[in-house]
């Protein structure tokens, strides 16, 4: 005895729905768990690795797939896999109460590592512990935001600590070779960009070591690449300035 599916019905297990309404109508597709956070933070590309089927639904879980008119008329084309990414971006990710606070507990989790990675206290350069990281995020009532990378919300949380304790990004330590007809010029533009500088010597080049924000690598890296048309050098001689050993601050 052969029992009788409709067409228009697919069943999927294990499946998370992301929901998205338009046009007055809800279009929901079916994703794999844990993959939706990892396409809207960059870390998973392979939108095959993230959707169960290139299919658009009106609801996932009675299988009833969304009507072509329906999804010409909300979305202005009928190709399935480009309403996907559409709905996967800006779409409401369906999840348990259960599932939703691991989710933010994890990712409360990964930002304080994120934090204490890259930062430190800066009266001592002493990095501080996750934990400490922790503390001082349920202190000022930071809330985690599931629609956003953990990297993002890393930078917003070193901006609100910072208005509660001594905290700062580690300087990144680097080394420049200028030309000697570059150099004068080059070095007063890079002044602004640099917050120490450790020595300096000048003879057929200009040698600098100093310390930088990492936030200013990537307008350092051009600058000297452009003004000294390639000539110039630049070299991470440490990512971190931090004090030696392995005392940590809590």
């Amino acid at each position: 005895m052969s029992i009788f599916t409709p067409t228009n019905q697919i069943r999927l297990t294990n499946v998370a729905v992301v929901r998205m309404k338009k046009g007055g109508k809800r279009f929901e597709i079916a994703c794999y768990k844990n993959k939706v956070v990892s396409w809207r933070s960059g870390a998973e590309k392979d939108i095959d690795e993230v959707l169960q089927t290139h299919s658009v639904f009106m609801n996932v879980s009675k299988g009833q797939v969304a009507k072509k008119e329906d999804l010409v008329k909300a979305f202005g084309t009928e190709d399935q896999t480009e309403i996907c990414k559409q709905i996967l971006s800006k779409g409401e990710l369906q999840v348990s109460e259960r599932e939703r606070s691991t989710q933010l507990e994890q990712m409360f989790r990964d930002i304080a590592t994120i934090v204490a990675e890259k930062c430190v206290n800066p009266e001592t350069k002493r990095p501080y512990t996750v934990n400490l990281i922790e503390r001082a995020m349920k202190d000022i009532h930071y809330s985690v935001k599931a629609t956003k990378s953990t990297k993002q919300q890393a930078l917003e949380v070193i901006k609100q600590l910072k208005e509660t304790m001594k905290i700062e990004r580690a300087h990144m330590r680097l080394r420049f070779m200028l030309p000697a007809k570059d150099g004068k010029r080059l070095k007063e533009k890079l002044k602004p960009l640099i917050k120490l500088v450790e020595s300096e010597d000048f003879d057929q080049e200009l040698e600098i070591v100093c310390l930088i924000d990492p936030g200013c690598f990537r307008e350092i890296d051009e600058l000297i690449r452009c003004e000294t048309k390639g000539k110039g050098t630049l070299e991470v001689l440490s990512l971190k300035d931090v004090e030696e050993g392995d005392e940590k601050l809590e």
